[in-house]
């Protein structure tokens, strides 16, 4: 039993030193090329100015990676530091009333990032879905929740909303939709959890705190209400041995891995090689591979890092927040494919789990995951990009299943026995 226990641990270890030194030959190969190349006519709109000192232009193919961490990262850094510090003066002072400042703190950094009619529309939507919790029909609250969630999805409704906030902040628009999307589903979150309630109503009061807690509120991850009620009203705020030294190695990660990126964004050029044909035809096929593999990891990396920072902040917070995705190249199983863990703990909790029971019976999982990826189409956006996805995550998923009762039948279950 100790061989076999320890067999696959082994393995693990072994597959990931070969993938280490593939991706270390592969990258001599990339550098190779991104050096050579760098003067082509498809490399002077993406590649521009970077480390002076080593002579290094920078892959600025990536618009988002480049809008978090060179234009607007001290944004970030000055916005979390203050919530950071504010929440530790009161968690001295006043741990009672530290979620209501958290709610203070987070209604001041985005009125000021986004204006009163923004916050307002905001407000608008809490109130509104607020009201329907009050008669505590779940079917109700999904349809109104789906709804409002539409109206920031398709348009004309899109359009009309976002003309309530104008102005030339360049963030505007990405805030702006990632606050809107995020606010409904923690208001359909908290409304589901009220419907729960067996004594009387959660009060506005508390879905306030839930939505305008500044680390979640424009990106995530989506902590649900009946954990996140828990946690910020916990009047016992001692941390476990190790809990701090944990979190300061977290935030070293985070920072390791960002520098990393930078250096490979310096150095290989992942992001604009694939974007000229006619050089792919000419590299070689440890590059293309490694290229191909990178680019593949690159899309988990920067999920991984903004929810790694936004979780070192909530952790500070005493909060438990979702883990961050799991990486997508030890994915191989459909029911693993959730790259945002709070979205797919949410799914899970109020649509997948409730509808598909225990997962062994067909209809119920077919079920289930037809409407639970029926809503994640919904919150991507709707496009048909979108609807194969769906399509075939949902196909993969039941077809798990359908394998699986398949082998429990004669003569397989036997021969399996045997």
């Amino acid at each position: 039993m100790g061989v076999k226990a320890a067999l696959p641990r082994y393995e693990f270890y072994f597959y990931n030193v070969v993938l280490c030194m593939a991706m270390l030959w592969a990258a001599r190969w990339i550098f190779d090329v991104s050096s050579s190349n760098s003067n082509r006519k498809t490399f002077k709109t993406s590649v521009q100015s970077g480390w002076y000192y080593s002579g290094r232009k920078m892959d600025t193919a990536d618009v988002e990676w480049m809008m978090w961490f060179s234009m607007f990262r001290e944004h970030i850094i000055f916005a979390l530091s203050g919530h950071v510090i504010f929440a530790k003066i009161c968690t001295l002072l006043a741990p009672q009333y530290r979620s209501l400042v958290f709610m203070v703190y987070g209604m001041l950094a985005v009125f000021t990032s986004m204006g009163w009619a923004y916050v307002t529309l905001i407000l608008s939507h809490c109130v509104l879905l607020y009201s329907i919790s009050l008669v505590k029909l779940r079917w109700l609250c999904f349809v109104a929740g789906l709804t409002t969630l539409a109206t920031f999805k398709m348009e004309p409704f899109i359009s009309w909303q976002a003309g309530f906030v104008s102005g030339s902040f360049e963030l505007r628009p990405l805030l702006f939709y990632g606050g809107c999307g995020f606010t409904i589903m923690r208001c359909l979150s908290f409304a589901l959890e009220n419907c729960e309630r067996k004594d009387g109503n959660y009060s506005i009061l508390e879905l306030l705190k839930y939505n305008f807690y500044l680390p979640f509120f424009y990106f995530g991850p989506i902590m649900t209400f009946d954990k996140f009620y828990i946690q910020a009203n916990n009047p016992n705020l001692t941390r476990k041995n190790g809990e701090m030294w944990n979190i300061s190695i977290q935030a070293l990660l985070n920072l390791g891995v960002i520098m990393i990126v930078a250096v490979i964004l310096h150095f290989m050029y992942i992001l604009t090689i694939p974007s000229d044909m006619k050089l792919l035809k000419h590299i070689s096929d440890w590059a293309l591979a490694g290229l191909a593999y990178l680019n593949l990891v690159y899309d988990w990396v920067k999920a991984a890092v903004m929810f790694g920072v936004i979780n070192t902040v909530s952790r500070l917070d005493h909060l438990d927040p979702p883990k961050p995705p799991k990486c997508i190249t030890m994915l191989y199983v459909f029911s693993e494919t959730h790259f945002d863990r709070g979205i797919n703990d949410f799914l899970c909790n109020y649509v997948y789990n409730y509808l598909g029971g225990k997962h062994d019976n067909v209809l119920d999982e077919l079920i289930g995951s037809l409407c639970t990826f029926g809503i994640t189409a919904l919150w991507l956006g709707p496009s048909w990009v979108v609807f194969i996805w769906a399509f075939l995550n949902c196909f993969g998923l039941n077809f798990e299943l359908w394998i699986a009762k398949f082998f429990t039948m004669e003569p397989f279950i036997s021969i399996e026995v045997s």
